[in-house]
C-alpha cells in the first residue's frame, strides 16, 4: 500500500467514501437476504444497523489514513463506529449476531474491491479490510463487554435494593417495581434463604450463587448485606433441598431457609423468619445445613423473635389448652420425669398405656412428638411461653391437625422402643 499521502491510496479513498452508502446499503440487503433473523427485527433497528453498516464504511477509509492498512500498523478500530446506534440495540443483538452483521459488511466490501481499489491495488485493499474486519470485531467485543459490565453492576444494585427493601418489610408494590426491572418471573413458590458470605466481591459472590442456581433451574435473586449472603429463590418445588445444592456459594456457618410463600408480595414473611433463625442458629450447634427456620423456633423465641413466641403459643401451648382432657398434665409429668414413660406414669397414678396415648394425642394436636428429644425442648419452650404469655382459655376442643408423616415415625419408633 502506498504512504497514507501517495496518490494512489488517496484516490482508492475517496473512492470508498463515494461508495459508502451504496456499500452499507447492499450490505443491509445481503443481511436481510442470508440472516432470517435480521428480517423480523423492527424497522426502526434495521435502520440503525444501517447506520452502523455507513459509520463502519467511513472508519474503513479512518483507519487506512492512519496507517492501520499497513501489516504492522498497531491502530486499533474505534469503538466510535457503534456509537451511532443507540444502546439499546446491544441488548437486541447479540454479540454473535453482530459478528454475523460485520462478516456479511466484510464480505459485501470484499466483493466490491475490483472496482473501489486503483489499479494495482486491489490485493493490498483487500488484504486491509480482512485486518480491518478483526478489528472491527474485538471493537465490538469490547462496546458489548462494557454494556454487559455496565447492566451487570446495575442489576447488581436493583438486586441490592430489592433484598434490602425484603428485608425492611417495604410494600407489595415496591418489590414488584424492583423485580419487574430484574425480569423476575415470580415463579412459586418463594422462599428466602439467609447465611454467611463467603467475603471478597459482591459481584464474584453473586456470580457463584447465579451459577449453581442455573445448574438446578430455579430463579434467583441475590444480596449481600454486611457478613450476610441473602437469596431469594423461585420456582424451586423444594426450597430446602434447592438451597443444599446453593451451599457452595455461601461462607460457614448455618443457612437458614424461611417458609415457602405463593409469590414475591409475601416474602417479608419468609425473609423475617430466615433471618430470625439464622440469628438464633448458634443455640443450636449440631442443627443441619441447611435448616428450615420453622425447626429453629423455640432458640428463635428464646432470641426474642416475636413471631415464634406468638407461633408456640398459639400453635403448641393454646392447641393443648383446647385439647382439653390431662394434656398439659400428662405433658409436665413426662418433661419431669426426664422422658421415662413409667416414672410419668407412676407420678400420674396411672397404666404407662395411658401415658402412651396421651403422648400420642400431644404429638397429633402440635405437631411435636414428648418422644423426640429436639421436639421434647420445643415443647418445653412453649409451655414456658404459654404460661408466661397465658392465652385466652377455648373450653370447646378443637379439631386436632394431622401429625406430619415425619413426626409421626418419630413418635412411633420411640414408642416401640419404650
Amino acid at each position: 500500500m502506498s504512504e497514507p499521502g501517495g496518490t494512489e491510496l488517496a484516490a482508492t479513498l475517496r473512492r470508498i467514501e463515494r461508495a459508502a452508502g451504496a456499500l452499507a446499503t447492499a450490505s443491509v440487503s445481503r443481511m436481510d437476504e442470508t440472516l432470517p433473523w435480521f428480517r423480523d427485527l423492527p424497522a426502526d433497528q434495521r435502520s440503525w444497523v444501517m447506520l452502523v453498516a455507513q459509520a463502519g464504511v467511513r472508519s474503513l477509509v479512518q483507519w487506512l489514513r492512519g496507517g492501520g492498512g499497513t501489516p504492522d500498523a498497531t491502530q486499533e478500530v474505534s469503538d466510535e463506529v457503534f456509537a451511532t446506534a443507540p444502546q439499546a440495540l446491544a441488548r437486541s443483538i447479540t454479540l454473535q449476531q453482530t459478528v454475523a452483521l460485520i462478516k456479511v459488511t466484510i464480505d459485501v466490501v470484499e466483493e466490491q474491491v475490483g472496482h473501489l481499489a486503483v489499479q494495482g491495488e486491489e490485493q493490498r485493499l483487500r488484504e486491509a479490510v480482512l485486518r480491518f474486519s478483526r478489528e472491527i470485531a474485538f471493537a465490538a467485543a469490547r462496546v458489548y463487554a462494557r454494556a454487559a459490565e455496565s447492566r451487570g453492576s446495575w442489576d447488581a444494585r436493583l438486586q441490592a435494593l430489592l433484598v434490602d427493601a425484603l428485608l425492611r418489610g417495604d410494600s407489595p408494590d415496591v418489590l414488584a417495581s424492583r423485580a419487574a426491572a430484574l425480569g423476575w418471573a415470580d415463579a412459586p413458590p418463594v422462599a428466602v434463604a439467609v447465611g454467611r458470605s463467603p467475603g471478597g466481591e459482591v459481584a464474584a459472590v453473586l456470580h457463584t450463587v447465579y451459577r449453581h442456581a442455573r445448574r438446578i433451574g430455579v430463579e434467583v435473586i441475590g444480596g449481600v448485606h454486611g457478613d450476610r449472603l441473602v437469596i431469594v429463590l423461585g420456582g424451586a418445588a423444594d426450597p430446602l433441598a434447592a438451597t443444599e445444592k446453593l451451599l457452595p456459594a455461601f461462607g460457614t456457618g448455618p443457612v437458614v431457609v424461611g417458609p415457602a410463600v405463593p409469590s414475591l408480595d409475601e416474602a417479608t414473611e419468609s425473609a423475617r423468619a430466615a433471618l430470625a433463625g439464622f440469628r438464633a442458629a448458634p443455640a443450636w450447634p449440631t442443627a443441619p445445613c441447611p435448616v428450615p427456620a420453622a425447626a429453629l423456633l423455640p432458640e428463635r423465641a428464646l432470641a426474642g423473635d416475636a413471631e415464634a413466641r406468638r407461633r408456640l403459643r398459639h400453635d403448641v401451648y393454646a392447641a393443648l389448652v383446647r385439647a382439653g382432657g390431662e394434656l398439659l398434665e400428662t405433658l409436665d409429668a413426662f418433661l419431669a420425669a426426664g422422658g421415662t414413660l413409667e416414672s410419668a406414669a407412676r407420678a400420674l397414678f396411672v397404666h404407662p398405656n395411658t401415658v402412651r396415648y396421651r403422648l400420642r394425642r400431644i404429638a397429633e394436636v402440635t405437631g411435636f412428638s414428648p418422644l423426640a428429644p429436639r421436639d421434647a425442648f420445643a415443647l418445653q419452650v412453649a409451655l414456658t411461653v404459654g404460661r408466661l404469655d397465658p392465652v385466652a382459655p377455648v373450653v370447646a376442643a378443637a379439631p386436632s391437625p394431622t401429625l406430619p408423616p415425619t413426626v409421626r415415625k418419630t413418635a412411633q419408633s420411640s414408642d416401640d422402643q419404650r
